[in-house]
C-alpha cells in the first residue's frame, strides 16, 4: 500500500510538521528520562497500529542503548519483570491515554497516583504532553499510511536540526 500523501512535499503539512518537531524537541529536552519517553511512544503506537512510529521508536531506543528484551517485551509489559514501577506507571499512562474512547474514566486515578509517586511536576507534565504529541502522530501517520521499516535513527533528529528546531 503506498502512502496517501506525502507530509514532507506539501506546504501545509510540512510547516505543521515543522512546528510539531519543535514541540516535540521541548519534550526530549525535559527531565523525563529519554528511555521512558521512547518505551512511553513505542507503546502507544503498537496500540495505534503506526509501523512508521514503532519503527522509529525501536530503533532510537536501540541507538540510545536500550536493550532488545526490553523492546520485544513493551507489548506486554505487565507480564514481564524487566520494567521499574516508575516505567510501569508511565506505560500504564500511555496506554490509558491512548485509549481514553476504551474507557468512561479515561486515565483512571490508579494510574495518576502512580504516575505522581514517580514523576515530579515537570516530569509528569512531559509525560501527559508526550503521551499527546504521539498519539497525534501516530494518528497522521496512520490515516497517510506511512509505512514503517525505512527509518534510521537520528532522522528526527536531523528533522529537527534543519528547521532548527523552532516554530517559525
Amino acid at each position: 500500500m503506498e502512502a496517501r500523501l506525502n507530509l514532507f512535499e506539501n506546504d501545509i503539512a510540512s510547516r505543521f510538521a515543522k512546528r510539531f518537531a519543535g514541540a516535540a524537541l521541548v519534550l526530549h529536552d525535559s527531565p523525563l528520562p529519554k528511555s521512558v519517553q521512547e518505551l512511553v511512544s513505542l507503546r502507544a503506537s503498537q496500540i495505534t497500529g503506526c509501523g512508521h512510529c514503532v519503527d522509529m521508536h525501536v530503533k532510537e531506543a536501540a541507538a540510545a542503548g536500550e536493550s532488545e528484551v526490553r523492546l520485544h517485551l513493551v507489548a506486554v509489559w505487565r507480564e514481564t519483570t524487566v520494567f521499574s514501577e516508575a516505567e510501569r506507571a508511565a506505560l500504564a499512562l500511555a496506554e490509558e491515554g491512548t485509549r481514553l474512547a476504551d474507557a468512561h474514566e479515561g486515565v483512571s486515578d490508579e494510574t495518576w497516583a502512580l504516575v505522581r509517586k514517580y514523576y515530579d511536576d515537570d516530569q509528569t507534565a512531559a509525560l501527559v504532553c508526550l503521551v499527546g504529541m504521539i498519539n497525534a502522530a501516530n494518528r497522521l501517520a496512520v490515516i497517510t499510511h506511512q509505512k514503517g521499516g525505512a527509518y534510521e535513527a537520528g532522522m528526527f533528529a536531523a528533522v529537527v536540526a534543519e528547521g532548527g528546531g523552532e516554530v517559525k
